[in-house]
């Protein structure tokens, strides 16, 4: 078992009842106005067989029990009677036999704890539902392979296989025992709550500052902004005023001159020259899960401790992030893919940076934690930060799912969180919603983070190209569709996963449910109409880009469907110039 105390009152764990009055459940209502994602289509969208809906049904005892039923009906068993003999005794013997055999198996269903093996069941069907969606998607315009392909790669914990080069002789002489990344760097230690300024970090736009953070509890807070105000410090800033709204530092006595440093520490360790996962990234999912931990139907179930681990877990996530993804780090024989033996490499350098950073001079914000707070929220951290791992979605959405509609509620609609998994489960996805959550922010917000991933994800098919390797999916400026990508991504990930949690904490999340939509439709109505020709002479080359691509599920339970092709003459016009 594991537990971990809140700082206030020692002994109080994630275990105890006490520390968790419960999260108000409310049943699914969906807006009858907002469109559903697929995870709500029914088998018999795809494949109305007898065979897929039985394989397919419900993953609860009622498919058991319609078992039962129709062996009574079709076996006629009768209740037996004293001292009766037939000629079908022992057919009706076997029978009643079989009976009670089925009924004991019903009676271990119901008791049972089930929870890890439903929520794999439920992962499989959702994978296999995605699958056919994006076989359909890469079916229906020249575009759709690309974005199939970078949902599949990314999202389903599927890698494409290449030759990994050989490592050369200077590589294998470097140490594989210190972690990577780590800079010296000094901060100033001699700070004081008299010489410390107002908001954290040094500026000449304070009032202007100010007038942002005043969103500071708001979804939709514009951390460009604040990045502008704070002298190029979003992180530092954001981590400052968050934990003074949460009264944080006084809850953990984390001396404030070592909070700052650690904080301005952390920060210069994320790299300004990368795009997307800098800094700013890192301050817009710890606000945005400032503002989930806030949500009014998760009011006072977590622990303080739990509080900090996730706000901590938030700002390293992606510390050091070198602007490739993990597979090109396991491409390229990378020291980091190495150590880390190609498993969520980034992750988990992220980790060992944040947790090795407490290590530099007047860093150590959890100085004055016990043995077993700081064992615990470690613990905590490490689990929401892997969870970051986008190959993990469909995984953590399925337990998410799963949670909602499986979880025993009390008659005033309360999920109680006791126990340790169910809180880490909860914890893992809200940090996850958080880093997927561009899409639920303000159109222009959200415009100037697709604007920042493309240039990464367009930097790294450079490298790819220069290196003669297969470029990325969506990685290629010369094909990728940036509009259907978008909108891709928010039909097949986001607005899944987003749904999910908008069932979890009803209402609470229906505003960004609208927004989402509103964006995606924006998207939607943005991709080009009347494409251009392709050049002369390359007709055959873009032919061979369209075919590249073909959808295999993976799956054990995936069966093969025949699905008809059809070619959508309609593509933008800048994709595909050059299929290489």
């Amino acid at each position: 078992s594991f537990d971990a105390e809140n700082g206030p009152s020692p002994g109080r764990s994630p275990m105890d009842s006490q520390a968790s009055p419960g999260l108000v459940l409310h049943p699914s209502f969906p807006q009858s106005q907002r469109r559903e994602s697929f995870l709500y289509r029914s088998d018999s969208d795809y494949d109305t067989s007898p065979k897929t809906m039985s394989r397919n049904s419900s993953i609860n005892s009622e498919g058991l029990r319609t078992v039962r039923s129709n062996f009574t009906i079709l076996a006629n068993v009768t209740t037996p009677t004293n001292k009766s003999v037939s000629c079908k005794e022992t057919y009706q013997q076997m029978a009643q036999e079989t009976l009670e055999e089925l009924d004991w198996c019903l009676d271990q269903l119901e008791t049972i704890q089930t929870h890890r093996s439903v929520s794999e069941m439920a992962s499989n069907k959702f994978k296999r539902m995605l699958n056919r969606e994006l076989s359909h998607l890469s079916e229906m315009s020249r575009s759709g392979n690309q974005v199939s392909e970078y949902i599949s790669t990314t999202f389903l914990d599927k890698q494409n296989e290449v030759e990994i080069p050989s490592p050369t002789l200077r590589e294998r002489e470097k140490p594989m025992c210190h972690i990577s990344g780590v800079k010296k760097l000094t901060h100033s230690s001699s700070l004081s709550n008299s010489t410390l300024p107002r908001f954290g970090v040094k500026t000449e736009h304070e009032e202007a500052l100010a007038r942002e953070l005043d969103d500071l509890n708001k979804w939709g807070l514009n951390i460009f902004h604040v990045a502008e105000f704070s002298n190029n410090r979003p992180l530092s800033c954001i981590m400052f005023a968050i934990f003074q709204e949460r009264d944080l530092l006084k809850t953990f006595r984390i001396p404030v001159d070592t909070f700052v440093t650690y904080v301005m520490t952390l920060e210069d360790h994320y790299h300004a020259n990368v795009a997307y996962h800098n800094s700013l990234h890192a301050a817009d999912v710890t606000q945005s899960t400032h503002v989930l931990l806030s949500s009014p139907a998760l009011d006072a179930v977590f622990t303080d401790l739990e509080i900090l681990a996730a706000l901590f877990a938030a700002a390293i996530h992606d510390v050091d992030h070198p602007g490739v993804s993990n597979q090109f780090l396991i491409n390229t024989n990378s020291e980091l893919a190495l150590m880390y033996n190609d498993e969520s490499v980034l992750e988990n350098h992220h980790l060992a940076v944040g947790f090795k950073l407490l290590h530099e001079e007047n860093c150590d914000i959890f100085q004055n934690l016990s043995k077993r707070q700081r064992q615990s929220l470690r613990k905590l951290v490490i689990d929401m930060v892997l969870a970051t791992d986008m190959s993990k979605h469909m995984s953590l959405l399925a337990d998410l799912k799963t949670m909602v509609e499986t979880k025993k509620v009390t008659s005033s609609g309360v999920l109680m969180l006791d126990h340790y998994t169910d809180r880490i489960q909860v914890l893992r996805n809200m940090v996850h919603c958080a880093d997927l959550s561009n899409p639920t922010k303000p159109l222009p917000v959200y415009r100037q983070w697709t604007e920042r991933i493309m240039e990464e994800f367009f930097r790294q098919g450079d490298k790819e190209r220069e290196r003669g390797m297969e470029i990325s999916p969506m990685c290629d400026k010369h094909t990728a569709s940036v509009e259907k990508s978008q909108v891709g991504f928010i039909d097949y990930i986001v607005h899944p996963l987003w749904e999910t949690w908008g069932d979890l904490v009803h209402p609470d999340a229906q505003e960004i449910l609208d927004t989402l939509e509103d964006n995606r439709d924006w998207y939607q109505s943005t991709i080009p109409l009347s494409p251009s020709p392709p050049p002369v002479g390359q007709d055959k080359e873009l032919n061979a880009c369209i075919d590249k691509f073909q959808f295999e599920l993976t799956l054990e339970e995936s069966s093969q469907t025949e699905q008809e092709h059809e070619e959508d003459q309609n593509t933008p016009n800048h994709v595909a110039q050059d299929c290489t």
